[in-house]
C-alpha cells in the first residue's frame, strides 16, 4: 500500500538539501519575542549608561530655548538658528542610545537562525490577498499561539510594572521635592531601571518562544519517506536518466574511437570476435597506443574501416585478446607486450617497404610471445 502524503506521515528528518532550499526561501526560525527583549534590554541599558548625559543635554536645551534675550526675539533669523542648534545637540545626545538600539535590532534577529537575505521573501504573494486564506490564518493554531503569547506578555509586564512601581514609590515621591536638575537625572534613572526590569520579565516569554520557533521550523521541514526517496533520486539521478547518459557517453566514445582508426598502423584481430587498432609514433617515443578496440559487431566495424583506409590487418588471436583485456583506449600497451607488438610492427613496416618496391617480401609472422599473466585464452 502506498504511503499517505499527509502531514502525519512526515516523520523523517529534513535533508541538507531541504534545509538549504528552505533557507533560500527565507523559511527559518525567527523569534519576535527574542528581538523585542534584545531591543528593550539594550534601550534600558543605554538609558542607564547614557541617561545622565542625556538629561543634562535636555536641561541645557530648555535653558537655551527658554532664556532668550530681547535682541534674539526681534530677529526673524533667530528661530532657524536656534532650531538647528537644538537639533544638533539633541542628535549628539541621543546618538549613543540610538546606536545601542541599532546594534540590538541587528543582533537580536540573527541570534536565532543567523544572517539571511532572501530576495524571494520580498516578492508579492497574491495568495495572501485571498480573504478565505486570511480567515483561515486568523483561526489557525499559529494565531492561537500568538494570542496566548500576547496575553502572557501583557500579564508579565503588568505584574513587573506593578512590582517596580511599588518598590520605586518612595523614589517617585522624592522626585517632587528635589531640585530640577537632580529631579530630571533621578527620573531618567527610575525610567531606565523600570524598563530594565520589565525587559527582564520578557526574558521568560523569549525563553519559551525561541525553542518553540525552532521546533515549529523543524516540524515544517519534516519529510515523508517518499519525499526522501524522491529527493535522493533527483540528486543522484534517476536510473533511466543515468542509463541514458551512460549510453550517450558510450556512443560518443565509440564515435571518437572509430574516427581515430584511420591513424592506426595495424589492426590485430581474433579473427572475428576481437579487434584492436595500434599506433606507434617513433618521434614521440614511448610505447604503441591503443586507438580502438571492440568485440563482435564493433570488431567488424574496426576491420571495415581499416580495410577502407588500407591499414594492415593481422590475425593473432592470443595477442588481440591480451591487448583487449590489458589496455584501455588511448593508453600505452603494458610492458609485458612490448616484444610481441614490436614484432608485429616490424612486420608491418617490412610489408610497407615491400609494397613500395624497396625490399623483399617479409617472412610470414609466426606466433608472438605473450607472458602468461597477460594471456587470455577466451
Amino acid at each position: 500500500m502506498a504511503e499517505s502524503e499527509s502531514g502525519q506521515d512526515k516523520t523523517e528528518d529534513p535533508t541538507d538539501k531541504r534545509k538549504k532550499d528552505a533557507r533560500e526561501k527565507g523559511e527559518i526560525a525567527r523569534s519576535k519575542e527574542l528581538n523585542t527583549v534584545a531591543v528593550t534590554l539594550a534601550g534600558a541599558g543605554g538609558l542607564l549608561v547614557f541617561g545622565g548625559a542625556l538629561a543634562q543635554t535636555l536641561m541645557e536645551l530648555m535653558r537655551i530655548n527658554f532664556t532668550l534675550s530681547r535682541e534674539v526675539l526681534i530677529d526673524e533669523r533667530s528661530m532657524g538658528i536656534f532650531l538647528l542648534a537644538s537639533g544638533k545637540m539633541a542628535m549628539l545626545a541621543t546618538q549613543p542610545v540610538l546606536l545601542v538600539l541599532l546594534l540590538a535590532a541587528i543582533i537580536g534577529p540573527i541570534s536565532l537562525g543567523g544572517f539571511l537575505f532572501a530576495g524571494s521573501s520580498l516578492a508579492p504573494k497574491f495568495s495572501r490577498m485571498n480573504p478565505m486564506s486570511g480567515i483561515k490564518r486568523m483561526f489557525s493554531m499559529h494565531a492561537l499561539t500568538e494570542l496566548l503569547k500576547a496575553l502572557a506578555k501583557f500579564f508579565v509586564i503588568l505584574m513587573v510594572a506593578l512590582a517596580v512601581l511599588s518598590s520605586d514609590r518612595d523614589d517617585l515621591l522624592a522626585i517632587a521635592h528635589e531640585p530640577l536638575e537632580q529631579a530630571v537625572i533621578h527620573s531618567v534613572q527610575v525610567v531606565g531601571w523600570s524598563a530594565l526590569w520589565m525587559a527582564a520579565g520578557l526574558l521568560l516569554i523569549a525563553a519559551v518562544d525561541a525553542p518553540l520557533q525552532l521546533w515549529q521550523a523543524h516540524k515544517k521541514l519534516l519529510m515523508t519517506k517518499q519525499e526522501v526517496r524522491d529527493e535522493y533520486k533527483d540528486s543522484e539521478g534517476r536510473p533511466e536518466v543515468k542509463q541514458r547518459i551512460r549510453q550517450t557517453q558510450r556512443e560518443m566514445s565509440q564515435r571518437r574511437m572509430m574516427a581515430a582508426i584511420p591513424e592506426a598502423d595495424v589492426v590485430i584481430t581474433n579473427p572475428t570476435h576481437y579487434a584492436v587498432a595500434l599506433k606507434y609514433d617513433p618521434e614521440k617515443g614511448g610505447a604503441p597506443l591503443l586507438l580502438a578496440k571492440g568485440t563482435d559487431f564493433i570488431a567488424l566495424k574496426i576491420r571495415e574501416i581499416a580495410g577502407e583506409h588500407k591499414i594492415q590487418i593481422l590475425e593473432s588471436a592470443a595477442l588481440a585478446r591480451s591487448i583487449y583485456y590489458s589496455t584501455e583506449l588511448e593508453e600505452e600497451i603494458p610492458a609485458g607486450l612490448y616484444l610481441a607488438v614490436a614484432q608485429v610492427l616490424a612486420y608491418v613496416f617490412q610489408v610497407r617497404q615491400y609494397r613500395a618496391g624497396k625490399g623483399k617480401a617479409p617472412e610470414p609472422l609466426k606466433d608472438v610471445p605473450i607472458p602468461p599473466d597477460l594471456r587470455r585464452d577466451s
